[in-house]
């Protein structure tokens, strides 16, 4: 019985050894959380493009919106997750803390929760591919791959969603729509926005003027 456990877990390492090296030059066929849109809404949206494809707009509003020390951390923003950790002690509304590389371990390998089993195997996923891809290809993963609607996934299926267009021919007040719908896309919608998502429209802008991609 033990020897077959130690086989399975050997397969499991192998497969998942095989998928993030596959990742590093492919995106991802399908993930968890795209099999839970299609059944949830009936319907899978998404369109990936390359890195180069998705224009500079988008990429600096997601980050303005996300995780604005993407380039220069290892992963993981000690700050933000001291902070979350802070305002989730108070009762405040809470806070992840989680980096876009954080995200696109979860959106790639994992499924949606909060337990911390899930959270322990983010952060071990969040360090291998920090390692393993460069943050190029991770934001690229990530860009195709976040929920952006409903059962509609990726700037450029929410860019042609959303406004009609490609994702490299937003302006930046489109751009900064679609950053805006993070990280709650089934709840926030840029064509009918809140109070709310206008005010965080407007701080996106601000905030992209400080975001440089490299």
């Amino acid at each position: 019985m033990w020897k077959k456990i130690k086989q399975l877990i050997f397969i499991i390492l192998i497969l998942n050894v095989i998928f993030i090296i596959w990742g590093r030059f492919f995106n991802p066929p399908i993930t968890i959380t795209q099999i839970g849109g299609l059944f949830t809404y009936g319907k899978l949206h998404r369109d990936y493009i390359s890195y180069d494809e998705m224009g500079d707009k988008v990429k600096k509003a997601v980050i303005a919106s996300e995780d604005q020390k993407f380039f220069v951390h290892n992963g993981f923003d000690y700050t933000a997750i001291e902070k979350a950790m802070k305002n989730n002690e108070k009762g405040k509304r809470i806070r992840g803390g989680s980096t876009i590389s954080q995200q696109t371990a979860k959106n790639i390998f994992l499924w949606q929760g909060r337990s911390w089993f899930r959270k322990g195997l983010e952060a071990i996923y969040t360090f291998i591919i920090e390692k393993c891809w460069n943050k190029d290809i991770i934001l690229e993963r990530y860009l195709n791959s976040i929920e952006m609607g409903q059962g509609v996934f990726g700037i450029e299926a929410a860019s042609t969603y959303y406004f009609g267009k490609s994702s490299k021919d937003l302006s930046t007040s489109e751009a900064a729509w679609i950053a805006a719908v993070l990280p709650n896309p089934k709840k926030y919608d840029p064509k009918n926005p809140s109070s709310y998502l206008i005010k965080r429209h407007n701080w996106i802008i601000r905030q992209m003027r400080n975001v440089s991609l490299k």
